[in-house]
C-alpha cells in the first residue's frame, strides 16, 4: 500500500510509525510533505521515507492520502490538492472538525474517510472512530481499518455526527484524564506523600482501575458502589466531589468540546 502523508506532525507520525511497525507499508512506499524543513529531515532520518515540501507532489504518490494537518491550514491545502487527486485514491482525514462535505467540495474528490484518533495512538493504545463516503470501496475501507487499527482499536460508524461526539470524548479525553491524574498527585503531595510515591500510587491506581473496568462484567457505577462503604473514607471523598459538581463539570466540559468541534467544521 502506497501512503502519502500531508502533514508530518505528531498524529501523522503516530500513523506513520504504526503503519511501518505493523508492516502495512514500507519506507519506499511512503511520502510525507511538511512545511518545516527540520521536521522533514527528522522523518527522513528516523523512518527512511521520502519527504518533500510540496503537498501536491506528495499527494500524487499515495493509494491512500492521509490529511494530518491543523484545521487552520485546511483551506490552503485543499486549494493545492483540488482536482489533482485520482478517483482511485482514498483520502483519510484526521483533521478535527473537518466535515466530509467540506472535504469533498474543497478537494473535488469523493472517496473520503473521516477519522478521529487520539494521542495514545502514539504507543499503539489509541482508539479511532471513523466513517466513509459511499464512494469508498470495500478494499479502501479495509485499508482505512488496517491503518487506524495499527494504532490500537478502531470503530466504524455510519453516521458522521458521531465523529464530532468522539472528538469530545475520546479525542479530548486523554487531556481530561491527565488533568485528573495531575490533580490527584498534587492532592497526595499536599497531605504529605513524597512526590515520587504519590505519582506511582496514582498511576498504578488509574491503570489498575481501567483494567478492572475492562475485564469486569459490571458497569462502572456498580464498581464504584462496591468500593464505597457507607460512612467510610471513599464515601466522604465522593461527597466532596458531588458538592463540587464533579459530574456536572464533566458534562459541561464534554459539551463544550463537542460544540467546538462542530464550530470547527463551519
Amino acid at each position: 500500500m502506497k501512503i502519502a502523508f500531508i502533514g508530518g506532525g505528531v498524529m501523522g507520525e503516530a500513523i506513520l510509525s504504526a503503519v511501518l511497525g505493523q508492516g502495512l507499508s514500507t519506507p519506499q512506499a511512503i511520502s510525507v510533505s511538511d512545511i518545516d524543513e527540520a521536521r522533514r529531515s527528522y522523518l527522513k532520518r528516523r523512518y527512511g521515507v521520502a519527504v518533500m515540501d510540496s503537498n501536491r507532489l506528495a499527494g500524487e504518490r499515495g493509494d491512500v492520502v492521509v490529511l494530518a494537518i491543523k484545521p487552520q491550514n485546511l483551506a490552503e491545502v485543499m486549494a493545492e490538492l483540488s482536482g489533482q487527486l485520482k478517483p482511485t485514491q482514498l483520502v483519510l482525514s484526521i483533521i478535527a472538525g473537518a466535515r466530509i462535505d467540506t472535504l469533498c467540495l474543497g478537494l473535488d474528490h469523493s472517496p473520503i474517510v473521516r477519522a478521529m484518533p487520539n494521542t495514545p495512538a502514539q504507543i499503539g493504545e489509541g482508539i479511532s472512530v471513523w466513517t466513509a463516503t459511499a464512494e469508498v470501496t470495500m478494499q479502501q475501507k479495509e485499508w482505512a481499518g488496517s491503518i487506524l487499527g495499527a494504532m490500537g482499536k478502531e470503530i466504524y460508524v455510519d453516521d458522521e455526527r458521531y465523529i464530532d461526539m468522539a472528538t469530545a470524548v475520546s479525542g479530548s479525553g486523554p487531556a481530561y484524564f491527565f488533568l485528573f491524574v495531575e490533580s490527584l498527585i498534587d492532592a497526595a503531595v499536599h497531605i504529605g506523600l513524597p512526590h515520587d510515591i504519590a505519582q506511582e500510587l496514582v498511576l498504578h491506581t488509574m491503570l489498575g482501575s481501567g483494567y478492572f473496568i475492562q475485564r469486569s462484567d459490571k458497569e462502572p457505577a456498580e464498581l464504584r458502589r462496591m468500593v464505597t462503604s457507607p460512612g467510610g473514607t471513599t464515601a466522604e471523598a465522593l461527597l466532596q466531589l458531588e458538592k463540587g459538581g464533579f459530574s456536572d463539570l464533566v458534562m459541561q466540559a464534554v459539551r463544550a468540546a463537542y460544540n467546538k468541534a462542530k464550530r470547527l467544521g463551519g
